[in-house]
């Protein structure tokens, strides 16, 4: 039982390392062109590539971390997945719409919708474990 902890706990630690990399490399990509090397393609490629590389890696510790939990976490998360990917779909979408179209004076952003994506998962992860408990 022991192990088991101290396996779960390793997993966590490395997608925390990974998902805080990710995100470093996300702002150094994005502040770097216009605050550290001046509109450089080649750095402004690289870093971005390097973020996409990290996102994998990110990616890739997360599905490790799945793999390990039982049936019981497994549901809730994937339960939680779906309904964070439908719900993301149809109102990014129609974010998009209302902006396209000028019902909406600003232009649609992509960090709201990656906040509704975030705030939809970790409802939905609450939800859910208070639904089968």
């Amino acid at each position: 039982m022991e192990t088991m902890k101290l396996e779960r706990r390793k997993r966590i630690i490395k997608l925390a390392v990974w998902t805080w990399s990710w995100v470093a490399t996300l702002a150094i990509a994005t502040f770097g062109p216009q605050f550290i090397w001046d509109d450089h393609i080649f750095l402004t490629t690289f870093a971005i590539i390097v973020n996409l590389v990290n996102g994998i890696l990110m990616i890739l510790a997360n599905r490790d971390l799945f793999n390990h939990f039982d049936e019981f976490e497994r549901k809730i998360h994937l339960e939680a997945m779906a309904l964070t990917l439908g719900l993301s779909v149809v109102a990014g979408l129609t974010y998009s719409l209302l902006d396209t179209t000028n019902l909406i004076s600003g232009d649609a952003e992509i960090s709201f919708v990656v906040m509704f994506i975030g705030i939809t998962y970790l409802v939905s992860v609450i939800v859910n474990l208070r639904r089968f408990q």
